[in-house]
């Protein structure tokens, strides 16, 4: 991950118009391995300065779990799993800072950070604007408040809206008692909601399409597109 490198690859998305939006990298920030953790974290500083020589702003990542297997367990749930992120997070957005790049983390019900309410106890504790929010709805609903999801929905928005700097869009189903993804436009998430909330208040950001393959992103594209035309502002 060389300077030359990054600009060589700026130039070709450059001529191909196309951004840079999200530079991902998803590691565990709350590892035990003390060994790892280090490791982990000159990572995730690497990866901030290739984004910033790529011209993308941002690098991604997901919250972490209380394990080497980075797996759901009850305590990842738990206040002394959030002030271990805290703590590991706070050093890497401090080095965001030097670099001019966005650190975007993204709520994931079974990691640490488990839902919006939980991203703004980080946002407060860490106070940086170099600290935003990546928002997938979808990984933010379980089997206990899928039912409610409109009112998580403009939940997150009051909460964190300010905050949130890329969308991720895929769908969801419950089967055998399981939130199981599925790719945008074939699933049950409330999208005529969420692209009003989009269009009143997040107009032209990035919404990154997950899990399509060739064969179905033109059907998910074109979905999210006219889901966005169709919605009325709030």
């Amino acid at each position: 991950m060389t300077p030359g490198m990054a600009m060589y690859m700026r130039q070709v998305f450059a001529e191909n118009k196309v951004d840079v939006s999200v530079l991902g990298c998803y590691l565990n920030l709350a590892d035990p391995n003390k060994e790892r953790l280090a490791k982990t974290k000159e990572t995730y500083k690497a990866n901030i300065r290739f984004a910033a020589l790529l011209g993308c702003g941002m690098v991604g990542t997901e919250t972490g779990a209380v394990n080497e297997e980075y797996r759901y367990e009850e305590a990842n749930h738990s206040e002394e799993a959030l002030e271990i992120f805290i703590e590991s997070c706070r050093e890497i957005v401090e080095y965001a800072e030097k670099m001019g790049v966005i650190f975007a983390i993204e709520p994931v019900y079974n990691h640490i950070v488990y839902d919006c309410r939980r991203a703004r106890k980080v946002l407060d504790a860490i106070h940086s604007p170099n600290l935003m929010i990546i928002f997938d709805p979808v990984n933010v609903i379980s089997v206990d408040n899928y039912k409610d999801q409109d009112t998580m929905l403009r939940e997150a928005f009051e909460l964190v809206g300010n905050e949130i700097v890329a969308i991720h869009s895929k769908d969801f189903v419950i089967e055998d008692g399981k939130v199981i993804s599925k790719i945008t436009g074939e699933g049950i998430l409330n999208y005529n909601l969420l692209m009003s909330l989009v269009k009143t208040h997040k107009p032209l950001i990035h919404i990154l399409l997950e899990g399509t393959k060739p064969e179905n992103v033109e059907f998910a594209k074109e979905y999210l597109i006219r889901k966005y035309r169709e919605a009325e502002k709030l």
